[in-house]
């Protein structure tokens, strides 16, 4: 869990953004947006598969460029 305290002569903004900034390390908003709805098998299976031709599109890519 992200937790920030906030120092007695701290800017909420300065603790807000400090706050922001540990929240997007942990990695918690994309993981909120994927179970902010319910997601049919189907639609998780079409979900992966986009993501891996992605993965492999990107490697694919990379291995052109670098040769």
């Amino acid at each position: 869990m992200t937790q920030v305290i906030v120092g007695e002569r701290e800017e909420i903004e300065s603790a807000l953004r400090r706050f922001k900034r540990q929240v997007s390390k942990a990695g918690i908003f994309p993981d909120i947006k994927k179970h902010r709805h319910f997601e049919t098998p189907i639609q998780k299976r079409k979900r992966k598969a986009i993501a891996r031709s992605k993965q492999r599109r990107g490697s694919f890519r990379q291995h052109q460029t670098n040769v």
